[in-house]
């Protein structure tokens, strides 16, 4: 039996750059993949959103880049929070996967300060 998850992740990238954002995005993604065992003809949708910082490009065009043209994608620009972690990109994943899977998110680089519980984990 399989359940719709919310899979959650986080990274920073170094520079506003096409090759920055595409990279930083497609490390993520590849993380999340791994870690979940995703597999592309169960993923609903994807919402990537990024700090008003990174204008350089979307982030979903690395999940194009990586072959994944099926899955619905949204890229939105996160809030602009005075003490908040520049020059970072989120994603949030729904997939179906069995249902007593255990999701894991994926924070890397700078992008660990967001979920300092996890460390713990």
């Amino acid at each position: 039996m399989m359940r719709v998850f919310g899979i959650r992740g986080a990274t920073s990238v170094e520079k506003n750059t096409p090759e920055n954002i595409l990279a930083g995005t497609q490390e993520l993604l590849t993380a999340l993949i791994e870690a979940n065992q995703i597999r592309q003809e169960n993923v609903v949708s994807m919402i990537f959103t990024s700090t008003p910082d990174l204008t350089a490009e979307f982030p979903a065009k690395a999940c194009r880049m990586m072959g994944w043209h099926n899955v619905p994608l949204l890229d939105a620009v996160e809030i602009n929070v005075p003490h908040g972690l520049p020059c970072c990109i989120r994603v949030l994943i729904h997939a179906y996967l069995e249902k007593d899977h255990v999701v894991k998110p994926i924070y890397l680089h700078q992008a660990v300060k967001l979920r300092p519980d996890l460390a713990k984990i």
